[in-house]
Formats: C-alpha cells, sequence, structure tokens
C-alpha cells in the first residue's frame, strides 16, 4: 500500500530527473508553463467525460437522441418524465445526508481557493461538486455543467501543483490554468477560456501569466475536439451592418443586462432564504425544487438543464415577443428555484440563454418603439447574452471572446465589448458582487474579486499592535496624571479601571494643555471611548474602524466583552504595514518577485 507521501516522493524524483536531463525546466517560468500544458489536457479529457455523462443520463432518462439537446426539444415524450428532475433530488439529498454524516466542510471553488487559501484545493471538494453537478443536471436541474468543468479542473491543477511543491503565486497560477482549461474545453473558445482565468480566478492580465493560462487554454480546447467534445457555435449568417446610431439602443442593452443579472441573483437569494424558512430539512429541498422544475419542464422542456439546445433553437427560430418573454420567465424560475433548492450548478450557461432572450425581447419591443432604429434580434440576441453574463459571471473580455468565437463574426466586437462594459460598470457600482463572490458574501466572506487577499486576512491586528504601552488608571486626576506622565514621556496613554478594562485614550499633549480644573479624572478627557479593535481583525476590518471612529490611534482589547487592554495600534503604522503587503503582492502577481 502507498503511503499519503509516495505521490510526492516520485514528483520529487521525476523532478530531479527531469532537471538533470532538461537543464532548461529549472527556469521556473518554464514549468510552469510546461504544467499548464499537462494541466489543458486533464482539464480536456474530464470536461469531455462530464459532457457526455449528462448527455447519456439525458438520453437514458428522457429519451433524448444521439446527437440532440434536452432543452433542444419541443415536448417531453412523456408527462411522468416530469418526476424525474424530482428523482434527481432524492439523489441529492442522500449525498447532503452523506455529507452531514462524514461531517463534510462546505467545498471551496477556485474563485475562493485563490482569493483565500493561495490555491490550495481538496480533491474531495472537487469529485463532490462534480458529482453533484451531474446528477443536477442530469436528472434536468436548470443548472450548468461550468461550475463542476473549472472546478475540476482547477482542482486536480492545485494538487498537481502541490506535488510539485510550487511557489504560492505558482499554485495560483496552475489554479488558473485549471480553470481556463475548462472553460476552453466547454466552449470550444481558447481566448475566452484564457480570459475567465485572468478575470475571474488569478485576478490580474499580466506576462508571466499569459504564457501558461494561454497554454493550458489551447491545449484544454485541442484535446476536447480530439476526444469529440461538442464545440458551441452560434451560426449567424446575414447579419446586417452595424451603424453608429445604433450603439445608444445596444449600450442601454448593456445596461438592462447589468440590472437583469442584479435581480436574477437577488431572486436566487430570495428563493434559497425562503427553502430555509420552510422548516425542511435540506435533503428534502432539492426534491420539492424538482418537482417544480419539472411541472416548468412539462410547460416547455427548454427550462431543463443548461440550456444548449434552448439557445440553438432561439437564434434557430424567430418566435414572437410573447413566446420569448413567457420562456425567459419560466427558464429564470427553474434555474432560481433549481439552486435555490439546493441543486448543485451554476449561472453561466443558464445567464448566456437568458440574456439572449432578453436581447430577442428588446428587439421586439424597440421593433414596435422605434422601427427606423433597425435592431437586427440575432445581435441584440448576441449583445443581451453577453451583457446579462456579464453581471452575473462577471469579466467584460470573457464574454466579449465568446460571442467572437461562437459566432466568428468580427463586426460584433465592438458593440458587444461596449454593451459589456456597460453592464459590468452598473453592477459594480450598485451591487459589486458577481453571482459567485455574492455567495461568498452571503456566507459572510469579504470576496468581491479575485484578487488574493489571503495576505490581507494574514495581516491581522495582533501581529501590527504595540505591547510595549503605557496605562494609568482612569481615575487619577489631571494634575496627578500630569506629574506622573511628563510632555515629551510618551505620546498617547490608555486608560483602564482597576480591573485593567479599558476606558480610553488620553493623548498626553492635549491633557497638558486641557484648560480643565487640575482635580478632575482624566476618565472624562478619554477619547474614542466605544471604538477598540481586537488581535482576530484583520487590516481592512481595522482601518474601517480607524475610519467609522476618526481617530488615529486605537487600543487593542481582548475581546469586545471584558476590554482587557492588549496593546496600541495606529492607524499610521496600519497603512504602512499594509502598503508594504499590497506592494509585495503586485510584484509576485506580476512574476517581479
Amino acid at each position: 500500500m502507498l503511503s499519503r507521501n509516495q505521490p510526492q516522493v516520485y514528483a520529487r524524483r521525476l523532478r530531479a530527473v527531469l532537471t538533470r536531463s532538461l537543464p532548461l525546466l529549472e527556469a521556473r517560468g518554464v514549468a510552469v508553463v510546461i504544467l499548464a500544458g499537462v494541466v489543458g489536457v486533464m482539464a480536456g479529457i474530464l470536461v469531455t467525460a462530464m459532457s457526455q455523462i449528462v448527455q447519456d443520463l439525458h438520453g437514458l432518462l428522457f429519451g433524448v437522441q444521439p446527437g440532440g439537446r434536452l432543452s433542444g426539444m419541443f415536448s417531453l415524450a412523456n408527462p411522468l418524465q416530469a418526476l424525474i428532475p424530482a428523482i434527481g433530488g432524492i439523489l441529492l439529498g442522500l449525498t447532503v445526508i452523506w455529507l452531514r454524516l462524514r461531517k463534510f466542510r462546505t467545498p471551496i471553488d477556485p474563485i475562493e481557493a485563490n482569493a483565500l487559501y493561495g490555491g490550495s484545493m481538496s480533491l474531495t471538494d472537487t469529485f463532490i461538486i462534480a458529482g453533484q453537478t451531474m446528477i443536477s443536471s442530469g436528472f434536468g436541474a436548470s443548472v450548468g455543467l461550468e461550475a463542476g468543468y473549472t472546478q475540476v479542473g482547477s482542482g486536480l491543477a492545485s494538487r498537481l501543483a502541490r506535488i510539485f511543491r510550487l511557489r504560492r503565486n505558482d499554485v495560483r497560477i496552475l489554479v488558473g490554468c485549471g480553470a481556463a482549461g475548462a472553460i476552453a474545453a466547454a466552449f470550444d473558445a481558447p481566448l475566452t477560456g484564457a480570459f475567465y482565468g485572468f478575470e475571474l480566478v488569478i485576478g490580474i492580465y499580466s506576462l508571466a501569466n499569459v504564457a501558461p493560462v494561454m497554454t493550458a487554454a489551447i491545449s484544454a480546447s485541442l484535446t476536447a475536439e480530439m476526444f469529440g467534445g461538442v464545440p458551441f457555435p452560434l451560426e449567424l449568417a446575414g447579419l446586417p451592418a452595424l451603424t453608429a446610431s445604433q450603439y445608444v439602443p445596444f449600450l442601454l442593452l448593456g445596461l438592462l443586462g447589468g440590472a437583469a443579472s442584479i435581480a436574477i441573483m437577488h431572486l436566487v437569494t430570495l428563493i434559497e432564504r425562503g427553502f430555509n424558512r420552510l422548516s425542511i430539512d435540506a435533503s428534502l429541498r432539492p426534491v420539492i425544487g424538482g418537482v417544480i422544475v419539472g411541472l416548468l419542464g412539462l410547460v416547455t422542456p427548454q427550462v431543463l438543464s443548461s440550456g444548449h439546445g434552448a439557445l440553438h433553437r432561439e437564434f434557430a427560430m424567430n418566435y414572437g415577443l410573447a413566446v420569448v418573454a413567457s420562456v425567459f420567465v419560466l427558464k429564470l424560475a427553474a434555474s432560481a428555484i433549481s439552486l435555490g433548492s439546493g441543486f448543485r450548478g451554476g449561472l453561466f450557461f443558464a445567464s448566456l440563454f437568458l440574456g439572449a432572450l432578453l436581447g430577442k425581447a428588446f428587439a421586439g419591443v424597440m421593433a414596435l418603439v422605434s422601427p427606423a432604429t433597425g435592431i437586427d434580434p440575432a445581435v441584440a440576441a448576441v449583445v443581451g447574452m453577453t451583457s446579462l453574463a456579464v453581471g452575473v459571471v462577471g469579466g467584460p473580455l470573457t464574454m466579449t471572446f465568446l460571442a467572437l468565437e461562437s459566432t466568428r463574426d468580427l463586426t460584433l466586437t465592438g458593440v458587444v465589448l461596449a454593451a459589456s462594459i456597460m453592464s459590468a460598470i452598473l453592477v459594480r457600482e450598485t451591487f459589486g458582487y458577481s453571482f459567485s463572490t455574492w455567495r461568498f458574501h452571503l456566507r459572510g466572506e469579504t470576496i468581491r474579486s479575485a484578487h488574493d487577499v489571503g495576505w490581507m486576512r494574514s495581516l491581522t491586528v495582533g501581529s501590527m499592535m504595540r505591547k510595549d504601552i503605557k496605562t494609568i488608571y482612569a481615575s487619577t486626576t489631571l494634575a496627578a496624571f500630569r506629574r506622573q506622565v511628563p510632555l515629551g514621556s510618551a505620546q498617547r496613554v490608555i486608560a483602564v479601571d482597576p480591573g485593567d478594562h479599558y476606558v480610553g485614550v488620553l493623548i498626553v499633549a492635549e491633557l497638558h494643555s486641557d484648560p480643565s480644573d487640575g482635580e478632575v479624572a482624566v476618565r472624562d478627557l478619554a477619547k474614542y471611548t466605544d471604538a477598540v479593535l481586537v488581535p482576530s481583525m484583520n487590516v481592512q476590518s481595522a482601518a474601517e474602524t480607524f475610519q467609522r471612529a476618526g481617530a488615529e490611534e486605537l487600543a487593542v482589547v481582548e475581546d469586545f466583552t471584558d476590554r482587557i487592554v492588549l496593546g496600541l495600534l495606529t492607524e499610521g503604522h496600519l497603512m504602512r504595514r499594509y502598503a508594504e503587503e499590497l506592494d509585495k503582492a503586485r510584484r509576485d502577481l506580476s512574476g517581479e518577485g
């Protein structure tokens, strides 16, 4: 039997052999690029396999013909098939019970891993998320597979990086490569995958990152194509030339996409809270959600699974405004209920489909309100697709390249990018989160982007505070204080009660110049009596406390209840340490360190 450390032993031996035989591999950047290529191949194989398993489930459970798509069907062959999502909910509920009995923590996804844990991911988490995602989508729940794709790509990349004992920043890059490869393989779109890795997982684009990420994306796309992965082209022929006057309506559509994305994220949260208030065990909620989604599937199968077939059908057909609007509402309800009830998956592809429907509805309204504008429904669908997806997923360049690589039409790039930027600005300024980071926020995390904030969490008040502080009893008179603490002997003193509990901060220069009677207690002259820090606070929380208090120095206490004084921290020292660590993090990300 292999010991737990055996893979690391083999990896060290392999690395030693390779570097002796190929001295070029001693260059860290070259080694990372080679590993990125390996990650891309693995991601391409796994994405293709997961997609095929789900397709086989659709064929087995719903009778979908080879080459067809569940959401592309016009109706379910048998009304009893509406119960299949509920059966999937039962299976998912059983996994919830099993995880609860095994006391597994909440799985970590690539964005959270890179932002908080230096790219460290668990293979157990990876397989759990991948399995639950395939069950959810395979049994018809209205969720996409992209969350599972990026999880397996990034999870295996993280393990590979740790086996080879790469530096923290290289681990993060390789995790981004895994996500990039997964998206590239899923959509046959290397540039889309690469910028997904840059914008959403790694959090920065630099020369040090471009070679490994592009290597992973291209190798994943080629691997998926080799193993029979289904490409994602949108056949748009005979599109009219865009005029300058059409840019304004399309920018408006971008804003509408951003607003719709915010509404969708709030809706999913509301439904999730609604299920929580039902006092029903979490293992039963997917069953209830599956019943509702199955009933919606009886109305139209377009709401089932991720929606690949429905999206292609939407571009191929010319439905009326009422039909488009009704499908939009039904798909939105199915996706929100699926996620809110506990099915595993994401809104990546659902946001593309909903955005395309929003764009077509926008074109229909414009045809009634302002026919002279000449908004083409297909172009509006592409612009709406990317705009809404930018708000939900994040990453304007990611979605712009997806539109470019899926339509193969360069003329759309400018208007798509402009509308995507409008959507991104609206979401950032009014909401501040993508769907992934919004769900982290609901769990109490502070992640707003993929930038590594792990160093911010390790930079705590306890590590920065001064312990050599001078204290004095708060009952001391002003005259006694002036005798005990001469001007120039200290800048500030902490006032405490006889139990060493915090009372306030005394600014020495201010007390020496205070015109009050010498018999007044220094307690009455203390500042910041209600504002304190605790050792576990990170730099961000501490800075916010300084700002609220309008203070330049604050006492550090053991806890907020007893307020036993431990030390003192000044805002100037806090900001200097923050700037030092931020500069170091930027150098690491740019490859200068």
